[in-house]
């Protein structure tokens, strides 16, 4: 039942993707839009993992994740009957809510409810769950869009919604933080601030302009003023000392940089199969089937791996392979055969699959149990901000490669200034307004597809510029990982030992607080598990099953 809310939630974040090009004809939005109804969800995502991550260590984390299923639930309703791009943003923002209670409340109950010599093989299924989600929901959009509206896509999250709270409610055991911590509404203030204004400057003020870098700077003084703020406060809501770790920071930088790849060469990559190569959103959805394939293939086996060769040649692997997919993505053309194109995505995905599962499992080792709340919501709301930045950066680069490569064709042509200005937006502007300019006769029918040709050539470059980005990225972050990982991973439970409840321990006691776990033998068997607080004891749950 984890999986099951967890799948619904990840596989949010995509189906969008597919339905983009149906939702700017059926609303008429612009790109920025449609970037921003992606971003708005993402955003409220990432900001709120925390605030649910405290709420369900004080009040109970089966409790806390079925409210937010509930809520998540309401709110996709509410979005599959958006009437306008203002409303679609607005009720992805509030989807956001409620979907931010699973991904750090499923992986805090795994953390604590399976053994520590199980606990490895359980996070590769939740990751590889979580992975599969990400390229089976734009196959589920476009089985949606065939027969549907695009509201359809968001309509059926809601029985699935009803099946994962029965079942959570039947299935899942109770469990909480006997420490009991304090909410931080001042940090999840700033650090929503910050993020706005960060990802504000980079998607919307125009590169060149003063206003663009005061945006951007001004973000990163606010989210400066957050991590001090935190690291000040006696509980906060994202415990920076967890930074100070490497096997926590360094496989978290990297799986954020991972998620940021991702993110902008899916954004395009729907774009290039449904208007540059003709294809409907079934087929489109379909193609990003080998993505899940091959997350699915790399994710639960990463962790036997891991005890053989380690985790730093599995996490650089895996990035190596999905570097490998994204060159492939750089070479697509207008004839690209299909197989290429699976065989690329396939890298891509295994690569993946082998990042994000012992990643996860490498930062859960270098947090004690009692501190996974906290430590789950500060590995999820990184990645998500990793891949708000990575769509925003990619969508503002590929509009300006965009505009720039378009612009002597678009001169050119006998469209209004208007008509130019709307239509250099992006390659679905375009499409939008020749074909009203040659359902209305302004534009002949050669011209027409004259233009559109130049317009696929032009969105070619940026498909190209974004696989080349995405590659260069995970280049770097495989290198980070050979030169920071430690060899062996770093466990430090708090419970129990000095400093403040939920706080590290005092440097003069450190030595004390910690020990290294070796992870070529049995990596998960030493990890010490402080008592939890349960609701009622296992015996009990099971009887009253």
């Amino acid at each position: 039942m984890l999986v099951t809310s967890l799948v619904i939630v990840v596989l949010d974040n995509t189906v969008l993707n597919v339905a983009l090009k149906t939702i700017q004809e059926d609303l008429g939005a612009t790109q920025s839009e449609l970037v921003w109804s992606i971003n708005a969800y993402a955003l409220v995502f990432a900001a709120l993992l925390f605030t649910w991550g405290v709420l369900g260590d004080r009040y109970g984390r089966k409790k806390t994740l079925m409210i937010g299923m509930a809520s998540f639930g309401l709110f996709s309703a509410l979005t599959a009957w958006a009437q306008s791009p203002e409303q679609l943003i607005a009720a992805r923002a509030l989807m956001g809510v409620g979907a931010a209670s699973v991904l750090p409340l499923s992986l805090a109950i795994i953390t604590v409810i399976f053994p520590p010599q199980e606990r490895g093989k359980a996070i590769g299924i939740w990751a590889a769950a979580a992975g599969g989600s990400i390229a089976l929901g734009p196959i589920v959009a476009g089985m949606l869009l065939e027969h549907f509206w695009w509201g359809s896509v968001f309509l059926i999250n809601v029985p699935v919604v009803v099946i994962g709270l029965v079942g959570t409610a039947w299935v899942v055991p109770e469990t909480k933080n006997p420490v009991r911590r304090k909410l931080d509404p001042v940090g999840l203030v700033l650090s929503v601030i910050g993020l706005l204004m960060l990802v504000y400057g980079i998607q919307e003020a125009g590169w060149g302009l003063w206003a663009t870098y005061a945006w951007i700077a001004g973000g990163v003084a606010v989210l400066a003023a957050f991590l001090w703020y935190e690291s000040r406060i006696d509980h906060p809501s994202l415990d920076v000392t967890l930074f100070r770790i490497r096997s926590f920071s360094t496989p978290l930088g990297v799986a954020s940089l991972s998620f940021a790849a991702l993110s902008g060469v899916i954004l395009f990559l729907t774009f290039y199969m449904q208007i540059v190569r003709g294809w409907s959103p079934l087929v489109a959805g379909c193609l990003f089937l080998p993505f899940a394939a091959g997350q699915l293939l790399g994710a639960p086996a990463s962790a036997a791996v891991v005890r053989r060769i380690g985790a730093r040649t599995v996490i650089a692997g895996g990035l190596a392979f999905a570097a490998l997919g994204s060159v492939g993505i750089a070479l697509y053309g207008r004839d690209t055969p299909i197989w290429f194109m699976i065989v690329a995505a396939l890298l891509f995905g295994y690569g993946m699959g082998n990042v994000m599962a012992p990643a996860t499992t490498r930062m859960t080792l270098a947090t004690p149990p009692q501190r996974s709340g906290p430590a789950s919501a500060v590995q999820q709301t990184v990645r998500q901000v990793g891949g708000v930045l990575g769509v925003a950066i990619i969508s503002s680069v590929g509009a300006s490669i965009y505009a720039h490569a378009f612009s002597p064709a678009l001169s050119a042509s006998a469209l209004p200034p208007a008509a130019q200005t709307a239509a250099s937006d992006s390659l679905g502007a375009t499409v939008g307004v020749v074909d009203a300019a040659t359902a209305s006769g302004q534009l002949p029918a050669g011209v027409a597809a004259s233009l559109l040709d130049d317009a696929n050539d032009a969105f070619l470059q940026v498909l190209h510029v974004s696989g080349w980005v995405a590659a260069v990225t995970l280049l770097v972050a495989a290198l980070a990982i050979l030169v920071w990982l430690p060899k062996q991973a770093e466990a430090v439970p708090w419970a129990g030992g000095h400093g403040q409840p939920g706080r590290a321990p005092e440097p003069e006691h450190a030595a004390d607080a910690v020990h290294l776990v070796d992870e070529d033998s049995d990596h998960l068997a030493h990890v010490e598990e402080a008592p939890l607080e349960r609701n009622a004891p296992a015996e009990s749950i099971r009887q009253e099953r």
